[in-house]
């Protein structure tokens, strides 16, 4: 893809691409000096942005729910993220109850928010878990939750470019660049708290956790953590990054260990073997490679102690070839199965992976060149008519984060 970062190449360049892509953030708004009365037309207001020609629950549901829809999920999957992104400016802008933009994005679809994740760095909200609002459901006589529709959603918003939440937003996203880890982050901790609490109370088949950007990074992570305790949440991760500095040391180390493998296989071995027993101990090219890869875990993200079985946990990935930030996401490793699909047949078919143990249901939408951003902007998972290419594998990326259970440093 022409516009994507050779990593490999120069690692500076990309740390200056993460900068100037997070600067650029179409989820940070331009100042706008509005009055009170022009509050109903904020270029955030969901009447205003928000997705067109879909409804609100109704009783029709309860026979055949809008939540078997997978364009319908991926649009309020999507809504619920723009309502953390506004939670925050809510806060930062002083709204009160009634003029508060963020409600209007989750109140549509009968849901309500349980609480905000706070960084207690600086008192911004990061994320929100919201539930499935009995009562409101009840008043548009909707009885019983329709099915498809989680109980629970951890939504955590991306990058905000403002000074109230700048620093702490911007040091993650170097935490990610350079390591491509964020447990290290408080947030990281909050997340995986909030999520574990709403899976155990909900049942994890009723917990989502959804997340843009950098949000997306740590939906991600946090989801993974949690599959490793055996508890497997829907996931849906839009913009993803994949761009770090980890990564293109372990294609180093990668490499490195193929030109060792050459290396040994034409020196001719030294004597007689050390331990005549059989095969047993005796010396070779896959033996030392092996033993190359064990030396430098963290170049391939590898966990001798994993147990857990990932392939009961997959994904939904929405990556844009436009956007450098998430495209390394559909660098193929191995066979791959890829086919146009319409509107209405996103998710259609099983997850298909002859090689890979673990795969994601990868959705890539491809336009040409774009501008970043819109690239990489939330909003595009909520426009009309859009089409998607669906890619059933297991990528070089996804299957180094999902398929060897590296432990998150």
């Amino acid at each position: 893809m022409a516009n994507r970062v050779a990593m490999e190449e120069d690692v500076t360049e990309s740390v200056t691409l993460m900068v100037d892509s997070v600067a650029s953030s179409p989820m940070t708004p331009k100042t706008v000096v509005m009055k009170d009365d022009d509050d109903a037309h904020h270029p955030y207001a969901f009447h205003v942005s928000g997705p067109r020609n879909v409804a609100s629950p109704n009783w029709r549901d309860l026979i055949n729910s809008s939540w078997k829809d997978p364009n319908y999920k991926r649009t309020v999957m999507a809504c619920f993220i723009q309502a953390a992104y506004l939670l925050e400016l809510d806060r930062q802008e002083n709204r009160n109850e009634q003029n508060a933009l963020a409600p209007k994005w989750w109140i549509p679809f009968k849901y309500k928010l349980s609480h905000t994740l706070i960084d207690q760095r600086d008192g911004s909200i990061f994320g929100a878990v919201l539930e499935w609002d009995r009562a409101a459901a009840m008043a548009d006589l909707v009885v019983i939750r329709p099915s498809g529709a989680p109980k629970a959603v951890l939504a955590l918003r991306g990058t905000i470019l403002k000074s109230l939440t700048m620093r702490r937003d911007i040091e993650d996203d170097l935490r990610f660049l350079a390591w491509e880890s964020l447990k290290g982050s408080v947030r990281f901790n909050v997340a995986l708290e909030a999520l574990q609490s709403v899976a155990k109370r909900y049942g994890s088949s009723n917990v989502c956790i959804v997340g843009h950007s950098l949000g997306a990074g740590f939906a991600l992570q946090v989801g993974k953590a949690l599959a490793k305790e055996g508890l497997f949440v829907d996931a849906h991760l839009f913009n993803p990054p994949s761009i770090s500095l980890a990564m293109s040391l372990r294609n180093i180390g990668e490499k490195a260990s193929v030109a060792w493998k050459r290396l040994m296989s034409i020196i001719p071995p030294r004597n007689e073997p050390l331990i005549p027993s059989g095969n047993q101990g005796q010396v070779s090219p896959n033996n030392v490679s092996s033993g190359f890869r064990n030396w430098v875990p963290s170049f391939y993200g590898q966990s001798q102690k994993s147990t857990v079985d990932l392939r009961k946990w997959v994904p939904h990935l929405y990556v844009n070839d436009s956007d450098y930030i998430c495209c390394h996401y559909t660098d193929q490793d191995g066979v791959t199965e890829k086919r146009e699909v319409n509107n209405n047949k996103e998710n259609n078919g099983p997850v298909v992976n002859s090689n890979c143990q673990a795969a994601a249901k990868l959705f890539v939408m491809s336009k040409g060149k774009q501008k970043f951003h819109e690239a990489h902007g939330l909003e595009q998972w909520w426009s009309d008519n859009l089409e998607l290419q669906s890619a059933i594998h297991s990528s070089r990326l996804i299957s180094q984060q999902l398929k060897s259970l590296y432990s998150i440093k």
